[in-house]
């Protein structure tokens, strides 16, 4: 099974999948302790169940889901290279059903969250990270794996590039002078690294889910209920709606695919659509921090 682990993460996990780190973390977990002496041929339907039962039992139950998911690619994969003929995930269910998250935080939970966060047991960089997902409504993973290269602070923006992008499209995203502000604070602690947020390991990011522990570990300091990193990003696309906002920019914002044959002829960025819904979500947001009036927020009417 080594082999084959080894394999799907050069070959098919690091060329597609800007999270294969994430991959590689699942399988040395809990798929090469229980099957890593074993030929992949000689693994079973009923092996990969007592797997996901085993870590259900020790709570893990979203990361199960998760590691079947990168077991079913991985056996994909050995069944399209000829090393197995069936896959033994084929018919495995996930463990749990997961619900669709709707979660936004309230203006209170905002305040709290927000200026929380200096007083929470975590790492100055991990303190920036949440805050600057928050003003550029990205994805955690966005933000984790950010390079200097993509940032123009003169000019005002931050260009993801296809490899970094769920979607796999290149997107622009204004930075607000809130954001800047906080890119700032982070050149400051990154120093001459590429990485907005290097790992103790020389050459690499943080790891994703160092964010989502530190969340999750300092909920009750912050006084808010449960929410995720993604939560932060439905929150800013909900706030932005409800300032007037149109969707259609806000899906732009936040790097939505589009359908049907509009998308195909659109070719207008919306760029500085977007940047005037973000410099005003922005200003929303440090309004909503710092406690000043709602009044002194300008409203915002983007239409499109």
């Amino acid at each position: 099974m080594v082999r084959v682990v080894e394999e799907y993460l050069e070959r098919w996990a690091k060329p597609r999948k800007r999270t294969w780190p994430e991959d590689q973390r699942m399988l040395q977990k809990d798929v090469l302790p229980r099957w890593g002496r074993r030929k992949a041929k000689e693994i079973t339907r009923h092996d990969v169940v007592k797997m996901l039962d085993e870590m259900q039992d020790r709570g893990a139950t979203t990361t199960a889901n998760r590691t079947l998911a990168c077991v079913r690619k991985m056996f994909n994969f050995a069944v399209s290279r000829g090393v197995v003929d069936v896959s033994p995930c084929l018919g495995v269910q996930a463990p749990v059903a997961e619900r669709q998250r709707d979660r936004v935080l309230t203006l209170e939970e905002m305040r709290a969250f927000w200026n929380g966060l200096d007083q929470a047991g975590m790492s100055e960089g991990t303190r920036l990270a949440l805050k600057l997902q928050f003003l550029t409504a990205t994805r955690k993973g966005e933000v984790v794996t950010a390079s200097w290269a993509d940032f123009d602070l003169v000019g005002g923006w931050w260009t993801l590039p296809v490899e970094s992008s769920k979607n796999k499209m290149a997107h622009r995203i204004p930075l607000s002078s809130q954001a800047l502000s906080i890119l700032e604070r982070i050149k400051a602690l990154s120093g001459d690294s590429p990485w907005l947020f290097p790992s103790r390991i020389p050459g690499r990011h943080v790891g994703q889910t160092s964010v989502d522990h530190a969340l999750r570990k300092n909920l009750a300091v912050l006084g808010v209920e449960q929410f995720t990193p993604h939560d932060l990003r439905r929150t800013a696309a909900s706030l932005m709606t409800g300032m007037g906002v149109s969707r259609l920019v806000v899906s732009k914002i936040l790097n939505h695919v589009e359908q049907g044959i509009t998308a195909v002829y659109d070719r207008h960025s919306y760029d500085a659509e977007k940047r005037l819904a973000l410099d005003a979500w922005g200003r929303r947001l440090e309004a909503i921090v710092t406690g000043q009036p709602e009044t002194n927020v300008v409203p915002l009417r983007v239409m499109a």
